[in-house]
């Protein structure tokens, strides 16, 4: 049986994680807003810098999500590179003639990269053994998964224009997760926050507190 006073220390950690990770987006979102303030006018990215990377399309005709191959320019950088790549997908969708038609805007503010799992404190008893995970903890992918936890900060004002229905909240989520599956390996777990902040759904139906398994979600039309 595990002392409760480990089990606050466990959830006290897990709580502290999340609020970093919101720490971070605040300081993100700051320093981008003093890099804005700059008027050195930036070069604009090279079409010799494309590549053909997959995507996770979603038709809506017959509820399909398919693999597509697309030409973009692309940062390096794993978390920056996950939020261009979104970007790209959620702006095809606010295209005339989209198969998934969804308003256009900016949609990401940012996504967060976590490296997991999130483990549990260290035993206070003098010895370096770890205390047992209780079930409930077992149960939370954060603690037990490997890879990394991508945090997508989603922009309120996109949100607020999405479409509510349960399939078609559903395939932007399966999207989105298909498209981060399918180009950044290390990541196996997904968070959704909205302007920094936990939101209880995408539109009114699906659910965006819970943590997603990043999988391919190619030819298929629920959520794991």
């Amino acid at each position: 049986m595990i002392p409760r006073y480990q089990r606050i220390l466990f959830w006290i950690l897990l709580c502290s994680s999340i609020v970093m990770v919101i720490a971070l987006i605040w300081l993100h979102r700051r320093a981008h807003a003093t890099i804005n303030a700059d008027n050195t006018p930036l070069a604009a990215p090279s079409s010799s810098g494309t590549e053909s990377v997959p995507f996770a399309v979603v038709n809506d005709d017959d509820g399909t999500i398919t693999s597509t191959d697309r030409d973009v320019a692309l940062p390096s950088t794993p978390a920056i590179r996950a939020r261009a790549l979104l970007e790209k997908l959620l702006a095809d969708y606010a295209l005339p003639g989209s198969s998934h038609p969804i308003p256009g805007g900016i949609a990401v503010n940012d996504v967060f990269l976590v490296d997991l799992p999130l483990s549990a404190p260290a035993s206070t008893t003098g010895d370096s053994v770890r205390p047992a995970l209780t079930k409930e903890e077992e149960a939370d992918p954060l603690t037990h998964s490997t890879g990394q936890l991508a945090v997508v900060n989603l922009r309120s004002s996109w949100v607020e224009n999405h479409p509510s229905g349960i399939q078609t909240e559903q395939l932007t989520l399966l999207s989105i997760l298909g498209t981060l599956h399918a180009n950044l390996s290390t990541i196996t777990q997904v968070r959704f926050l909205v302007d920094g902040l936990p939101r209880p759904t995408l539109a009114g139906h699906v659910n965006l507190t819970r943590t997603y398994a990043c999988i391919d979600t190619t030819n298929t039309t629920e959520t794991q």
